[in-house]
């Protein structure tokens, strides 16, 4: 497969091959957090080039969701690079990052509850500096794809489902027309008729042209949409490969997959 991109060449970016270096789109550079005295997060180091979905796969607690905050300025690392098109955001504030074309929807959601399916589409572009003619189209072109919230959107978000939640999270996110898109856990608690529907819609963001990062329990799910992979044990990245060769591998196969 082969990606049309901006190429960003850094000479001194780790011990990746020039080729990585150079088709990195996001790349992490030994990236270090500490909760108090615990090093969660240990030198983890990672790429993802334009035009792919990239996983990261591990048990709870493993720091999936940390690095992910980190990458979204959520959470400040005590150490470490995070190169986005060739600029270090790391520490940069969350607003900063979106406006350079990253964008996080969260662990749990975390949809604004009292408010309407409207106003939430809407803050999701509060960022943004595009004119209110190009964001009415974003949101026409939004409910179009869900009919679903169009019927629903002066309803208060909060009395959604738990899968029509989490479409309005993707679409909070997609508001702000990102060029890259961290998910979080988006199949979390959801009936088997969404996880579906989730997972379609992350293909189909990617043939719209959205780079995806996402984090994700359900490895087989994960792998089976996934240009490439990553395994997050206790913090440190200790397995990577292509999606395909993941899902061959006896380890990953017995402690992720089930088999």
């Amino acid at each position: 497969m082969s990606f049309q991109c901006q190429k960003y060449w850094r000479p001194n970016a780790g011990n990746a091959s020039p080729e990585t270096r150079e088709m990195a789109f996001l790349e992490v550079q030994k990236l270090n957090v500490y909760y108090g005295h615990i090093h969660a997060i240990k030198d983890v180091s990672f790429h993802v080039k334009q035009g792919e979905i990239v996983s990261i796969i591990g048990a709870n607690g493993a720091g999936k969701t940390t690095t992910m905050q980190c990458i979204s300025g959520l959470l400040k690392a005590k150490s470490g690079q995070i190169l986005f098109k060739g600029n270090n955001i790391c520490g940069k504030n969350p607003e900063k990052i979106v406006r350079s074309g990253l964008a996080q929807v969260p662990e749990g959601r975390r949809i604004f509850a009292d408010l309407s399916v409207s106003s939430n589409i809407k803050l999701g572009a509060f960022a943004v500096k595009d004119g209110p003619e190009v964001l009415k189209a974003r949101r026409k072109a939004y409910y179009d794809r869900f009919p679903i919230l169009r019927e629903r959107k002066l309803q208060r978000a909060g009395t959604l489902s738990g899968g029509e939640q989490q479409l309005l999270a993707v679409g909070r996110a997609l508001m702000s027309h990102p060029d890259l898109l961290l998910l979080d856990e988006p199949s979390m608690g959801l009936s088997p008729l969404f996880v579906s529907m989730i997972f379609e819609l992350i293909q189909s963001l990617k043939e719209d042209g959205v780079t995806i990062l996402l984090v994700e329990q359900n490895a087989k799910k994960a792998l089976s949409i996934s240009d490439r992979a990553y395994i997050l044990e206790t913090g440190s990245i200790a397995l990577e490969g292509s999606a395909k060769e993941l899902m061959n591998d006896p380890l990953v196969r017995k402690a992720y997959l089930g088999a």
